[in-house]
């Protein structure tokens, strides 16, 4: 999202071509990034004044790593395929043109690529060339069974619950 404020824009009424520029009273326009990650402001005027958000997001990824790295194998292959479900949710959820945060799909996206990256840190450690990974990767795929992701688990399991009081009341 980019926001755009001009600042005071006054041009004299007869004289405004035989002035130079630097004596206009126009201050220029700045234009803001609003971006949670990294915010910086640009000016025409030349300045800019970053700020230092991103600094705390690196510490937070690393945070995430280092969660991701005490995890087993077997849990983030478990991780994997909720997350790639959740996405797949969220998918549908956008094609029936449902409410949701667009900005999950690239968490998900990057957490997911996150695990995928520790996983083969951890063939690399082992040893296990490229080739040899791409067939264990096709082979753990194969022997998934499909099961829906926790969301839908949660949202069936409160429609239960509704059910069962509904009944019992």
């Amino acid at each position: 999202m980019t926001t755009l404020s001009i600042s005071s824009l006054i041009f004299p009424a007869k004289s405004y071509l035989a002035k130079p520029l630097s004596s206009s009273t126009f201050h220029g326009v700045r234009i803001a990034h609003l971006c949670p990650t990294h915010r910086t402001v640009v000016s025409w005027s030349g300045a800019a004044s970053p700020s230092y958000s991103s600094v705390v997001v690196m510490a937070k990824k690393e945070e995430e790593l280092k969660e991701i790295r005490e995890k087993s194998t077997e849990q983030i292959n478990e991780e994997i395929v909720d997350l790639k479900g959740e996405l797949f949710m969220l998918r549908l959820q956008r094609s029936a043109r449902n409410e949701f945060k667009s900005s999950e799909f690239r968490l998900m996206r990057k957490r997911i690529a996150r695990m995928l990256t520790v996983k083969r840190e951890r063939e690399l450690e082992e040893g296990i060339n490229k080739r040899l990974s791409r067939k264990l990767d096709k082979k753990w795929r194969q022997s998934i069974i499909p099961r829906p992701p926790p969301s839908l688990k949660k949202l069936q399991e409160e429609e239960a619950a509704e059910e069962a009081k509904e009944s019992s009341a």
